[in-house]
């Protein structure tokens, strides 16, 4: 928490207090924080003087990335309940921003966990933030696979590319990431994929046929091959933006924000 308070004030030097918000995460952790430890957390946070807006802790089970949770729902249940009450203590007690939200991470992709989350946070009146940034990238390899021509070109390369450096992609991301090299596709098969078998296999619907988790997480945390492709990469967006849109709005909006909100 002492790192995290000398991060926090050099970025408020750089952009200005007021002009960012505030999350610290220790979700990436190999054991979860219990209620009493996130209470000391937040507490260390506070003598830091971090005006903290989010705090995202490890909750039991695997919140492994652009797939759903693997654990007992009652025990996360119990959990987020928990850690909900002690925000409202905490925000209390130490005189943190009353606008301090539960953090979920990784938070995409959790349907399994969105109506217990929904409940919850309608029963203790508690704000939330869930990270969704990674499912966005994947509806944007979609959009570029259903497109076809430049743009499934592109979504081929970027997994070819993904699987050759499986090891230095994963490398950061062991404590959210399952993947089972022996059920990855091989890339020269993949070459030979139509836009709705390479589609059919990343999209997160885990009763289709073709459904492929292990290719789904791979490409999840490949997005510095397509930050490599630059402008390449951006220009596909661009062109497909319609196809692109769609699949982004939907998968927000109908399978994210209304089973947690609505």
């Amino acid at each position: 928490m002492r790192e995290a308070g000398r991060i926090y004030r050099h970025s408020a030097t750089i952009k200005g207090r007021d002009n960012f918000v505030t999350e610290v995460s220790i979700d990436e952790t190999d054991t979860p924080q219990n209620p009493v430890e996130l209470f000391l957390i937040l507490a260390m946070i506070a003598r830091e003087g971090i005006p903290v807006q989010t705090i995202a802790p490890k909750f039991t089970g695997r919140f492994n990335k652009g797939v759903d949770y693997a654990g007992d729902l009652a025990q996360f249940a119990k959990e987020f309940a928990e850690d909900l009450n002690v925000i409202a203590f905490a925000v209390d007690e130490f005189q943190l921003p009353d606008t301090l939200k539960l953090s979920v991470h990784s938070g995409s992709d959790k349907f399994s966990l969105y109506p217990i989350i929904n409940r919850l946070i309608k029963k203790y009146d508690a704000g939330l933030h869930v990270k969704t940034a990674g499912t966005t990238w994947l509806e944007e390899i979609i959009g570029l696979a259903e497109s076809g021509g430049e743009g499934l070109a592109i979504a081929k390369e970027i997994y070819a590319r993904s699987f050759e450096r499986l090891a230095e992609l994963t490398a950061p991301y062991r404590a959210v990431v399952d993947i089972d090299q022996g059920k990855l596709p091989n890339p020269k098969a993949v070459v030979g994929w139509s836009s709705t078998e390479y589609v059919c296999a990343l999209q997160h619907a885990q009763s289709r046929p073709g459904y492929n988790p292990h290719f789904r997480q791979l490409l999840h945390i490949g997005f510095k091959i397509a930050a490599e492709m630059g402008e390449r990469f951006t220009d596909a967006l661009r062109a497909n933006e319609p196809i692109v849109r769609r699949h982004v709005t939907e998968n927000l909006f109908q399978r994210h924000l209304l089973p947690i909100f609505a």
